[in-house]
């Protein structure tokens, strides 16, 4: 089956540290392109990170870029989404996503998604 499975989500303070994880099975992720977004009930869900299939370029959105990190560890078949300096506004379900395309520039096909994982941050 292939599927993508999130771990790591959680309530943390403001200022706190979370990382997130997302495993692939039936497939390997080293040929994706691999996004993580959030999403509020009631908004638009937001791109917060996306790393090309070579691994050599990630953007960020503005809103995380210099606190929120993304990595693979193809080894495992994993990536993560390390996110430090947490605020409240941070608060939402947060999805990995993976497409077979190159670049994360222009129109990207997301083939895959995790079933979300929900990050809380409050005092």
């Amino acid at each position: 089956q292939l599927q993508l499975v999130e771990s790591g989500g959680g309530s943390v303070q403001p200022g706190g540290s979370l990382r997130l994880s997302c495993a692939a099975s039936g497939f390997t992720l080293d040929y994706y392109v691999i996004g993580w977004f959030r999403q509020v009930p009631g908004k638009e869900r937001e791109r917060v990170s996306c790393a090309s299939r070579s691994g050599l370029t990630t953007y960020y959105a503005d809103s995380v870029q210099g606190r929120f990190t993304t990595s693979r560890d193809n080894g495992k078949n994993t990536v993560y989404l390390q996110m430090n300096s947490l605020k409240p506004e941070d608060t939402a379900v947060y999805y990995c996503a993976a497409s077979s395309g190159y670049y994360c520039s222009g129109y990207v096909s997301w083939s895959y998604w995790g079933q979300g994982t929900q990050v809380t941050v409050s005092s």
